[in-house]
């Protein structure tokens, strides 16, 4: 009975300093039962398994997780599962912890070291050849290349079929 009038008196109390305008009040629990707490939560994905450097992510491998507001993770954190599905992943990600922005990376559509075909365009005339990316690079990125029958070092922008453009571009 008591705990009773004490929860009461306690939600008057509340009430009062509510209306009376005065400075936020702390959540405080009534019979082992948490009040509402009324500070937003953060919203962030996180994995719902181990995703492996190189995987590629797929939004069925990601989940929303609140956390509080006061949150603050060790690095920058991406809150968006659209920027993290279909990128790859640079490091291991755990299920339930957030994603730090320099964990993911767009795929690679050339690695280093690998025979790639070069392609020059001008005007009409195409012509191809075979060369070796002297670094990985992703759609759009412009690297450099090692020309393997002239052993020249190009720099050529990477297509979206795996080839590299060279030349007047």
């Amino acid at each position: 009975m008591a705990r009773k009038f004490f929860a009461n008196c306690l939600a008057r109390c509340l009430a009062l300093a509510l209306l009376a305008g005065s400075a936020p009040v702390p959540a405080l629990a009534v019979d082992g039962m948490a009040a509402p707490s009324a500070a937003p939560e953060i919203m962030l994905p996180v994995p719902v398994v181990t995703i492996y450097p190189g995987d590629t992510i797929k939004e069925s491998m990601l989940r929303m997780q609140a956390y509080p507001s006061t949150f603050k993770a060790r690095s920058a954190v991406i809150d968006a599962p659209m920027a993290i599905a279909g990128r790859q992943a640079r490091r291991m990600l755990l299920p339930g912890e957030p994603v730090p922005v320099n964990a993911v990376d767009d795929p690679r559509l050339v690695s280093r070291n690998t025979p790639t075909q070069l392609v020059f365009e001008e005007n009409g005339l195409v012509i191809t050849t075979v060369g070796a990316p002297l670094q990985n690079g992703g759609l759009g990125e412009t690297i450099r290349v090692r020309n393997t029958d002239t052993n020249r070092i190009v720099l050529g922008t990477v297509m979206a079929d795996g080839r590299i453009k060279v030349g007047a571009q």
